[in-house]
């Protein structure tokens, strides 16, 4: 994906999956690619229409969740091109978790019950809902693997104030029970997913994609407590499949591992499984849309063109 240049454009940011642009002293261009990553690693190849499905079930989301809070996002002048004003983040996730699944499972199963100086409960299976949501912040690291922090270490380290947590953990909760509602009118379950915030002129703003499969999980709803009497594995739309087959493959992200080789099929297959979750989620037919860069760039152009002329 080519690296463009902006008329006033006062930096640039590479992220695992997205191009983002400084613009001025107040917007972002931020430009979802097709990269994916997991474990905190870039893969080698590149999947067809993913960032096209982030941004746009991100932008879906953050308008049906505009009512909550404030969030960043102005407009999409391109199929995967997001523009919105530019927040002092915070530097950590607000990771959210419904079901016992992923990174938590993991800790349980080691023997475990608290993660990010929260509880769980004795005697849960993997998939379990938990009595009530978990919310397990992580830091955000620019590099390398984000890490379990709890609210206490949150607030002595300085990444939050307590008022600042009390607003940040309100606005998580609400999200995730909008998430919940929105999912279950499509026969799923939002079973975790994460939200980041920032600030802009003191006020507390919602971040970057949500409800996305790249920062969320989705069990189908139908059958779903079946397959928990059975041990049946659940069935989902989310990027663990991609965790799971790189798992199979020896491979975690940790030092001297080697990214297995993604084949052709393996490569349409995960780009299938995207447009499907876009689909279920949104409940609406994908249209792919193949925007050249030239075209790409005339789009922000003329979009931050507006902005300016406001």
């Amino acid at each position: 994906m080519a690296q463009y240049q902006f008329p006033q454009q006062t930096g640039f940011y590479k992220g695992k999956v997205r191009d983002v642009y400084a613009i001025g002293a107040n917007w972002l261009v931020m430009v979802a690619s097709d990269r994916i990553s997991a474990f905190d690693v870039i893969l080698p190849r590149t999947i067809p229409y993913k960032g096209q499905v982030l941004n746009q079930i991100a932008a879906y989301m953050l308008q049906r969740t505009a009512d909550i809070c404030p969030n960043w996002l102005h407009s999409c002048p391109a199929p995967n091109v997001s523009i919105g004003q530019k927040c002092e983040p915070f530097k950590i996730e607000m990771v959210v978790r419904g079901n016992l699944v992923g990174h938590a499972w993991r800790t349980y199963q080691s023997g475990q019950r608290t993660i990010c100086g929260v509880e769980m409960p004795e005697g849960l299976k993997e998939n379990d809902f938990f009595p009530t949501p978990l919310i397990t912040p992580s830091t955000k690291a620019a590099e390398g693997h984000d890490e379990d922090i709890s609210k206490e270490e949150i607030i002595k380290g300085g990444l939050a104030t307590a008022e600042e947590w009390e607003t940040l953990e309100k606005y998580t909760r609400a999200l995730f029970e909008r998430g919940k509602q929105i999912a279950a009118e499509r026969g799923l379950i939002l079973a975790d997913t994460k939200y980041e915030f920032g600030k802009l002129n003191g006020t507390i703003y919602l971040m970057d994609e949500i409800h996305t499969p790249d920062s969320s999980r989705y069990f189908y709803a139908d059958h779903f407590e079946e397959r928990q009497l059975t041990g049946e594995r659940q069935k989902q739309l989310s990027k663990e499949f991609v965790r799971e087959w790189l798992i199979a493959n020896n491979f975690m992200g940790k030092e001297g591992q080697v990214v297995p080789t993604m084949t052709d099929e393996w490569v349409d297959t995960i780009s299938k499984r995207y447009i499907e979750l876009y689909e279920k989620v949104i409940g609406e037919t994908f249209v792919p849309e193949d925007l050249t860069e030239e075209a790409t760039f005339s789009a922000i152009n003329k979009a931050l063109e507006n902005i300016a002329a406001l």
